[in-house]
């Protein structure tokens, strides 16, 4: 039935308060709150993170982990271009020089005028003819002055003398290229390290911040891939440049061959002549 609208109301029935015309709803009220404190929360996040994402930047902000890593493995690159400009310039000057030598011995026709030919002068060439004259000096010491009754056993040992010479200049021009193989096999190792430790870490940090934002956890990755990276450019230089040396070191070491075996010749020839070079050993630089 209508309520007569004159009628008092009962003092015990009470009314249901109405929101007022133009309020909000409380659910839209939590939905706004909610949306503020988001976006407050990411403000913030993005207020902390670091903005300088260029390499010098990234390795400010990382870990102090790996920023050991890092600085080695530069470190590291330093000493492979060290290395590659002291032993190319190193080597390019033995080769010439050897080259040289050898070629002065192939023209000569015995020891004494490849003694002649090298007076002064220094190298591994040199050195194979200064053994070869002091191995003849004592054989004709040991013999009292007479020619060999045969001239194997002096030929035997002024080629074991020459070989002994030629295996130390062969291990003194490969100095120093040793650490390019180690360089180049553990650098992507230890830039590896240095990138497991940085996305370690960068996942502590997500846990911590409750928050799975790429904003956030991008710079931490970025940080510590950037370790492997560096590992790569300090690798694969040593690498490539090891195996350049290794066959430079090669050829240096057959032509060296060449050299001992240019000086066997000519002490054969002087005991075919029946005639050994009795030269002081002191003629020939060292």
């Amino acid at each position: 039935p209508a309520t007569d609208p004159g009628r008092a109301t009962d003092p015990g029935l009470q009314t249901a308060p109405q929101p007022a015309t133009g309020d909000p709803l409380p659910v839209a009220e939590d939905a706004a709150a909610a949306e503020d404190a988001t976006a407050a929360e990411d403000a913030a996040m993005t207020a902390t993170l670091p903005h300088d994402l260029s390499p010098i930047g990234m390795f400010m902000a990382a870990d102090i982990v790996v920023k050991a890593v890092m600085t080695g493995l530069a470190l590291a690159s330093v000493a492979t271009w060290t290395v590659w400009l002291v032993k190319s310039l190193e080597l390019a000057a033995a080769r010439r020089r050897v080259r040289r030598d050898l070629a002065m011995l192939d023209e000569v026709r015995s020891l004494a005028e490849a003694v002649a030919g090298l007076d002064g002068q220094r190298g591994p060439a040199a050195a194979l003819v200064r053994a070869a004259v002091a191995e003849t000096r004592i054989t004709r010491e040991v013999t009292a002055g007479r020619p060999p009754a045969s001239g194997a056993g002096l030929e035997s040992r002024v080629a074991s003398r020459l070989a002994r010479i030629e295996a130390r200049a062969g291990r003194m021009i490969a100095r120093g290229t040793g650490i390019l193989a180690t360089i180049g096999s553990t650098a992507p190792f230890v830039g590896l390290f240095g990138t497991v430790w940085g996305i370690m870490n960068s996942f502590i940090g997500i846990s911590e911040s409750q928050t799975t934002n790429l904003a956030v956890v991008a710079p931490g990755i970025a940080e510590a891939l950037l370790a492997t990276a560096i590992g790569l450019v300090a690798a694969i230089p040593a690498v490539i440049i090891y195996n350049i040396f290794a066959r430079a070191i090669t050829g240096y070491r057959a032509e060296l061959a060449d050299a001992s075996a240019a000086v066997a010749r000519l002490v054969s020839r002087d005991l075919d002549r029946g005639s050994v070079a009795v030269v002081p050993a002191q003629t020939i630089g060292g």
